[in-house]
């Protein structure tokens, strides 16, 4: 069952359990604010769903709460980094901005990152770099959750994958899963009771299902357009690894350190207007935009629109009526913020 409850009072509800947990006032605010907004945004499975699995790595001991980014090597606009296992959010807004410091030199700007930890909603660091101005394209590489096309055991990540285009009238912000649904999304549906809106993987049987429990219990979930997602996962995965110098996915496999225990992250940023005006890119991307939503929607009373627009609709609700959480998940968020270490 879902409630809301105002954005404030989860924001502080979350850096009371992370503070709980170990982490610093500076690192628990940074965090509780991306685990809050990403809630807002419409995104709970990488937001306040994630924070008891965070806590129990935390406990686990497969993030160091103390590391930081260490610079392993550079050449023109491009760095290397060593996460150290640090604080997956942390990491990636470093490594973020650092690409958007090098674009500002270079006109382009890449970041590659290894032996970091779960970033949690990937989207966010997309979100960071438009509001700086730039256009990002990001990924990471991730333990072994999805099968390959054609098996049925898992044996590639579902690797996710954004793209960031400032545009000023609203920016457009893709952040999609290799898999047609990310293990967060069957967990929040399967919370709610829900069937999946669409089929997303297959049961022990083999069959093609909307039930995200049997989903999960089979780990036999659908690659994003079958064997085209199947193959973009494995592409990206050894790109990753290879552009950071870090694990694959087969070898993250073999670390066993949670989700994304030791993967590789690419930041790629760029000045939208190196080549063209803001003026005649603005207009342009308008018009693209406006082109995508004026299109016949399939439904009556439906609509059509780009990657992120429904997200600054969603935030804005969240803002007005309080962010929409999952009971059960905010009764074991509370009861981590009451709980002293």
């Amino acid at each position: 069952m879902s409630i809301r409850v105002s954005y404030e009072t989860v924001k502080a509800t979350v850096k009371k359990a992370l503070i709980n947990a170990g982490l610093t006032e500076e690192q628990a605010e940074s965090c509780a604010t991306i685990h809050a907004s990403s809630s807002a945004d419409g995104v709970e499975s990488h937001g306040l769903n994630r924070v008891p699995r965070f806590v129990d790595y935390v406990d686990k001991g497969w993030v160091n709460l103390k590391a930081s980014c260490d610079k392993v090597g550079g050449k023109g606009a491009v760095e290397n980094y060593d996460g150290n296992l640090g604080i997956g959010i942390m990491n990636a807004q470093f490594c973020m901005d650092r690409a958007i410091e090098l674009a500002k030199d270079h006109g382009i700007g890449c970041v590659t990152l290894k032996n970091t930890t779960h970033w949690m909603r990937g989207g966010t660091y997309a979100w960071q770099a438009v509001n700086a101005g730039y256009m990002s394209i990001s990924w990471i590489n991730t333990e072994s959750c999805m099968p390959a096309w054609g098996s049925k055991e898992p044996g590639v990540g579902n690797n996710p994958f954004c793209i960031g285009i400032p545009r000023e009238d609203g920016p457009i912000v893709l952040d999609m899963a290799m898999s047609q649904y990310a293990y967060g999304k069957l967990g929040m549906y399967r919370l709610a009771g829900n069937k999946l809106p669409y089929p997303g993987g297959f049961d022990k049987e083999g069959k093609l299902t909307d039930d995200p429990g049997a989903i999960e219990e089979s780990m036999r979930i659908l690659p994003t357009g079958y064997w085209k997602g199947s193959g973009m996962a494995i592409a990206l995965d050894m790109a990753a690894a290879l552009m950071a110098n870090g694990l694959s996915g087969d070898q993250i496999d073999k670390v066993g350190k949670g989700s994304c225990g030791e993967c590789c992250q690419v930041f790629i940023v760029y000045d939208p207007y190196l080549f063209g005006t803001k003026e005649e890119i603005q207009k342009m991307l308008n018009g693209r935009v406006a082109a995508v939503d004026a299109t016949e929607p399939e439904k009556e009373g439906g609509h059509v629109s780009c990657p992120g627009e429904r997200t600054i609709v969603t935030r804005e609700k969240s803002m007005s009526e309080g962010v929409q959480v999952d009971e059960a998940v905010w009764a074991e968020v509370c009861k981590l913020a009451e709980e002293k270490k």
